[in-house]
This record gives C-alpha cells, structure tokens and sequence, in this order.
C-alpha cells in the first residue's frame, strides 16, 4: 500500500481525528472526522465559515493526531485550500453524510490538502515509521 493511502485508511479506521491549528498564540484542538485521498493528495474537509478555516487562512501550518488499537499517527505540515468542484464532490461521494450539511456549489464547503507532510506512525515498544507526502 502507497504511504499516502496508508493514512487516509488509519484516518478512516480511527474514525476520528483531533486537527490542532494556531490562532495568535494560542493553540486551538478539534475532532475530525473526513480524510480522502484526490489526485496523490491528502485532503480534509471544513466549512468556510468556521473559525478552523479563518485560523488555516492565517497559518496554514497544522498538525493532525489519530489513536487506535494502541496505535497513532501525526500528520504535520500545511493545509492548502482548493477550491476544485471535482474534490469537493469526491469528498461528499466518499462521506454521504456530509450531504446534509454541505453542498460543492454551496461557497462554504472547503476542502484542504496536506502540504509538505510528514507522517509519524508510532505504537507502544515499537519504532516510528515516518511516510512524507
């Protein structure tokens, strides 16, 4: 399995995933839950009107954490916007749920990727495994 996939299936098995990004000084933690890989990249999904979209806009540096089976992973680099119709429409094809919230051509829904990433896979009494995308 590509590296890449191999974290967007871990974001997917986990279910839930913390996305911590930085407003001013202060750090700022959310549960996530969308991850699909587009085109080679890594991609999430937001709502343009969040607070997480204003603080990615300011700095797009950000770092995600999953935890299962005695396992994680930390995904860290910059989350990019894109703006794409294609992306957006394999996000809500992949997660239906989301549906009911977003639509492509809503002006809301945004969809980042990973940037210059660095993924860290680690378990207890095991040694790190790191893929970069």
């Amino acid at each position: 399995m590509e590296g890449i996939e191999k974290v967007c299936q871990f974001l997917d098995e986990a279910k839930t995933y913390y996305l911590a990004t930085v407003e001013g000084d202060q750090p700022r933690v959310r549960p996530f839950g969308t991850a699909l890989v587009y085109n080679g990249k890594l991609y999430i999904q937001t709502g343009k009107v969040k607070n997480v979209s204003k603080q990615l806009a300011a700095n797009p540096k950000a770092e995600i954490c999953a935890f299962m089976d005695r396992k994680w992973v930390r995904i860290s680099g910059e989350l990019i916007n894109d703006d794409d119709r294609a992306v957006k429409v394999a996000m809500l094809e992949k997660m239906p749920s989301l549906k009911r919230m977003y639509d492509p051509d809503d002006g809301n829904m945004q969809v980042l990727y990973f940037k210059n990433a660095e993924a860290v896979f680690s378990a207890f009494g095991a040694e790190p495994e790191t893929i970069r995308f």
